[in-house]
């Protein structure tokens, strides 16, 4: 390769690399960000099969969140709307020591990418699931790639495994190279950072909510007379937004809102009586409008009345003195 090529590979490689990270920081939905790693995985490494899995969060085994096989139609996980039937893997064994026998296993729990040029070869791990999925099905594993999806902080929080790296111009299954795997070690390394970031965005998110609805149910124990009531307003003012957007005629016909629109009205449901928690408990505990130690009702209508009476007062005396004057 001439250096002209391998200076435009190199640069293309990083149009790539910026273009995937500022996918994955601008996405939301975790599902997506999991489908976005594993299809540029597959544009690097032109893999045929292509699994990603998370670590639990009590650190002990590995979830399937996306399994794709093209040679097989395989598409599971992910937002395809199928399940993966497969158990979680378990990372440690009954004597709670790291399971290194598994490939996807030893790569979470050593931070360690492993490249195998022909499974059927490999005697250092057991792939014993794989040459029996090969014979019952008719495929042939091969070449496989085990990639580590370690954050910033260098914390693994998944595992990338790809299987069977295909040639783009025979079809033939190749061995990962040293330039695929850098690539798809840097690919999970954005990976890694763009879920972290999105998940510690959902742990705020929840305290938050935690800590408002706190607070309101707080709000509700403060008085018997409206108990329930900061419970109640997020439910039926939602209920009520529901409604409107089904309407098909009308002022409000064209009405929708989206979801960060619905979360705001949410949260502000929630929130609608915060200032209760300042409020000074003979004023919120009241069962009555106007009430403070008695009802004062009737002495807000003999304010008016007083109110009456000194404009009437005042008319008539304007009116003496008009006439007094002649």
């Amino acid at each position: 390769m001439t250096l002209k090529k391998k200076c435009a590979t190199l640069e293309d490689r990083i149009k790539r690399l910026q273009e995937i990270g500022l996918s994955l920081s601008t996405e939301d939905d975790i599902n997506v960000i999991f489908e976005l790693i594993m299809e540029e995985a597959r544009n690097i490494t032109n893999a045929d099969g292509r699994t990603l899995y998370m670590i639990s969060d009590d650190g002990k085994t590995m979830n399937f969140e996306i399994l794709r096989n093209d040679s097989m139609n395989t598409i599971m996980g992910g937002t395809s709307g199928t399940d993966i039937p497969f158990p979680p893997m378990q990372l440690f064994d009954e004597d709670r020591n790291p399971n290194h026998s598994s490939i996807v296993a030893y790569s979470a729990n050593t931070g360690k990418t492993v490249n195998i040029k022909d499974a059927y070869k490999e005697k250092g791990f057991d792939f014993s699931g794989a040459k029996n999925f090969d014979k019952s099905t008719g495929y042939r594993t091969k070449s496989v790639l085990s990639v580590p999806l370690k954050n910033h902080e260098n914390d693994i929080v998944g595992v990338i495994q790809l299987i069977n790296a295909k040639d783009s111009k025979s079809g033939n299954t190749i061995s990962f190279s040293g330039d695929m795997q850098q690539q798809v070690e840097s690919l999970a390394s954005q990976g890694a950072v763009a879920l972290t970031n999105k998940r510690l965005v959902a742990e705020l998110k929840n305290l938050f909510e935690s800590f408002i609805q706190l607070m309101a149910t707080a709000i509700d124990a403060k008085s018997p007379y409206t108990g329930g009531h900061c419970e109640r307003v997020p439910e039926i003012a939602l209920m009520l937004a529901e409604a409107v957007e089904k309407i098909d005629e009308g002022p409000f016909k064209d009405f929708k809102m989206t979801d960060e629109e619905r979360y705001e009205l949410k949260i502000a449901a929630w929130m609608h009586d915060i200032g209760k928690v300042a409020t000074p408990a003979h004023v919120v505990d009241k069962g009555t409008k106007l009430e403070t130690i008695y009802d004062r009702i009737e002495t807000v209508k003999t304010r008016f009345e007083v109110l009456k009476r000194d404009a009437k007062i005042d008319f008539l005396l304007k009116k003496l003195e008009c006439l007094e004057t002649g």
